[in-house]
Formats: structure tokens, C-alpha cells, sequence
């Protein structure tokens, strides 16, 4: 099974399939520059986005909200990035837009300025969602620039390609414990800066891209023999999105819930507690790095097995732990159920490669979609509950990676 990407030249209207990197360009290498850049934007990007939740504390008792109000905010932020992703994806398939990321991007800073005077409900969800309206334009685009850049090595550029936003999802709570909190809501405009330095990072990169784009010629390109079967594909599609939901949904419930969590069971303070937040989500990105690596080297099924099912032990025992011990079991549980992301993308990539913008864009909206429900669903169970008995139910999420025995083989030539 080749590895071949949509990346159609721009007066074509229907999507071609192309071999997406040359012999000369594979025998180059990476394109290093172009992957720390796409990697850094990722960075700003993500870090902007996980400001939102971690001002959750402030915008909580500034506004009386309840937790399954706190849920919608991520809902709106989500909901935005899940519902347009696949769209974005699937038109960049026909027609590449390469200065898109620049243009995407200034949604994020008008969301941002906005955030940081919003004194209304109804506003905050405005917000919220052109933030995520940033996300959902960036994240399809970005990943095939990330593709194109690989030299071959597809694994180790969408690892790069997750650092970079791993590491800025991380960043948000400390910068929050920072500036927001000592400082308050009005100082979440500072972070415009951040997205403005980003519209011009990826209006570089999309000078760069655009020759790309019209350098491509249409090569025609023959399935692999040993390629599974369309109805294969369909099945394991399905299987990788539901590994993705186990995932992302425990992913999502530290983020969203672990701050309340830490200061309701140990009574720490909220700058503490994003401290915390900080260590699981930097966990997370060390995780996100070494997966794709792991996945060219050794395959990418066994990755997906090992890093979803691996967790499973650590999150039974993280609600019944103490304060210090969370905090080594949450770096434990990143590293390992973080390094399968990596591996579901460009799986899913290989083996649908006539449609990579949006299968791209499927599995990063799939990804944001099942974080904002969950979001919203264990929000709603808190309040009938507790935080407690959210995280106790969670910690049995990773046991669906059972399901990657339904995984096809893919030809060894495609890991």
C-alpha cells in the first residue's frame, strides 16, 4: 500500500491522488525548518486553546457557574472545531488553500479579545467557539503541510507536528496561574499577542506551501496487493475512532476536571492545582513525541495496542491515590496513553490515502468533538455526583483498547 496524499493543484476541482513525496525528496529527508515552524505554530495555536479551560476557576466564581455550564463553554469550543474540521479537510482535499492557516488563525485573536471582555453567559459561549472556529481551519491544513514535509518519515512528522501542540496545551494552565489568575479576565487579551505572531509564522509556511501545490503532477497510483478490503477499511476506521474516543475522553476529563478535582479532594489552591494540570499535560506531550517514532520503527498497530491498553493500571489506582502519588501516576498515564495518537493519524491516513485532508480533519474534529461532549456529560455527572466518582468511573475508558485486535495489517511497507 503506497503512501500517497490529496494534494491537487489549485485549478482542479475534483480530488486526484499523488504520490505526496518524491524519491529526491525522500532521499533529502524532512523538511526540518518547515516542521519546527508547523510544530511551533501548533504550539501557539494550543496553547491559546487550553486557556480557556484553565480560566474555568475564574470564570466559575467571577459568574456562579455550575459544572455542567463550565462543560458547555467546552462544548462550544469543540463543538465548532469537530463540526468544521472534516468540512475544511474535505475542501482542501479538491482545492488547497495555503495561506488558509494565516487566515484561520485570526479567529483566534478576535476570540481571545473577546473572551477577555466577555461579562455575559451567552458571550463567553461566542467566544469560546471562534476559538474552536480557529482550531477546526488549522488542524487539516496543518497536519498534510506536516505530511508533505516528512521526507518519508510519517510517523516521526506527525509526532513532531503533536509536540508542538502537546506542549502548548500544557503551557496553558501555567501561563493561567501566571498572568489570568493574579491579574484576572481583562488579561487574556496579552494572549492576542500570541496569535499574531502566529498568523505570521503560518503566512511564511504558507509562502512555502504554495509552490508545493503547483510543483505536484498527477501521477496515477495502483492499490497495494496486500491492501485490505474497502469493507475492512470501513471496520477499522470505525475501531480507531472508538480507540481515539477511549483516549481522548480520559484526556478530556483531566483537563476539564483535574483542577476541581485536586482542590475539592486535597484542598490545594487553584495556582497549585494548574501546576498539576501542567505535569499531565507536559506528560502528555513527551508521550505524543515518542509515539510516531515508535510506530515507523515497530509498527503502528502495536504502538495503538501497547499505549491504550498500557494505561489501564495506572488509571484504576490514580482515585484512590494521594496527592503526591496523582501527580506521578497522571505523568505515568501521559506518557503511555498520549504516544497512541500519532500512530491512530496517520494509520488512519494509510488507509484512506486518496482522502487524507479529510480523514485528517475527521480524526482531529472526532478528537476535539469527544472532548467537548464528554466534557459536557461529565460536567452534568459531577454535579449529581461528585468529581470523584467521575474520575472512578473514567478510569476504566482505556479498557476499550481491546478493540484494536479488529485492526487490518497494513503492508510492511507503509509503517
Amino acid at each position: 500500500m503506497n503512501k500517497p496524499v490529496v494534494a491537487p493543484a489549485e485549478t482542479l476541482t475534483e480530488p486526484v491522488v499523488l504520490a505526496d513525496v518524491t524519491p529526491v525528496a525522500k532521499a533529502a529527508g524532512p523538511a526540518y525548518v518547515v516542521l519546527a515552524g508547523i510544530s511551533f505554530s501548533h504550539f501557539l495555536n494550543d496553547t491559546m486553546q487550553s486557556l480557556i479551560a484553565s480560566v474555568y476557576p475564574i470564570l466559575k466564581d467571577t459568574y456562579a457557574l455550575d459544572f455542567a455550564q463550565i462543560g458547555m463553554i467546552t462544548l462550544a469550543f469543540q463543538f465548532t472545531a469537530s463540526l468544521l474540521q472534516p468540512v475544511v479537510g474535505h475542501y482542501t482535499d479538491k482545492k488547497a488553500q495555503p495561506y488558509s492557516l494565516a487566515i484561520g488563525m485570526a479567529s483566534t485573536f478576535f476570540g481571545l479579545l473577546l473572551l477577555s471582555a466577555a461579562h455575559l453567559y451567552l458571550v463567553i459561549l461566542v467566544a469560546a467557539a471562534l476559538v474552536g472556529l480557529g482550531s477546526a481551519v488549522f488542524h487539516p491544513e496543518s497536519a498534510r503541510i506536516a505530511r508533505l514535509a516528512s521526507g518519508g518519515r510519517y510517523g516521526f512528522a506527525q509526532s513532531v507536528f503533536q509536540l508542538g501542540g502537546s506542549f502548548g496545551t500544557s503551557m496553558g494552565p501555567v501561563l493561567a496561574a501566571l498572568i489570568v489568575v493574579p491579574f484576572g479576565q481583562g488579561s487574556i487579551a496579552w494572549f492576542s499577542s500570541i496569535a499574531f505572531l502566529a498568523i505570521l509564522i503560518l503566512w511564511r509556511i504558507g509562502r512555502w506551501y504554495e509552490p508545493q501545490i503547483k510543483a505536484k503532477k498527477t501521477v496515477a497510483v495502483q492499490a497495494h496487493p496486500d491492501a485490505p478490503s474497502s469493507r475492512r477499511v470501513g471496520v477499522a476506521l470505525l475501531v480507531l475512532v472508538a480507540l481515539l474516543f477511549s483516549k481522548q475522553l480520559y484526556v478530556s476529563s483531566l483537563s476539564s476536571y483535574y483542577i476541581f478535582y485536586l482542590i475539592d479532594r486535597f484542598g490545594v489552591s487553584t495556582q497549585t492545582a494548574q501546576i498539576y494540570l501542567f505535569i499531565f499535560l507536559a506528560a502528555n506531550a513527551v508521550g505524543a513525541f515518542f509515539g510516531g517514532p515508535l510506530g515507523d520503527r515497530f509498527g503502528r498497530k502495536i504502538v495503538i495496542w501497547i499505549s491504550i491498553l498500557g494505561a489501564l493500571p495506572f488509571t484504576l489506582a490514580l482515585p484512590y491515590a494521594g496527592l503526591y502519588a496523582s501527580a506521578v501516576l497522571s505523568v505515568i498515564i501521559g506518557i503511555i496513553i498520549s504516544s497512541t495518537t500519532s500512530s491512530i493519524i496517520v494509520f488512519a491516513q494509510e488507509l484512506v490515502p486518496h482522502r487524507f485532508g479529510m480523514i485528517s480533519g475527521v480524526f482531529f474534529g472526532v478528537a476535539f468533538g469527544i472532548g467537548g461532549l464528554g466534557a459536557a456529560v461529565l460536567g452534568k455527572l459531577a454535579d449529581h455526583t461528585s468529581i470523584e466518582f467521575v474520575y472512578q468511573v473514567c478510569a476504566y475508558l482505556p479498557a476499550i483498547g481491546l478493540l484494536a485486535v479488529f485492526l487490518p495489517r497494513l503492508p510492511r511497507h507503509t509503517h
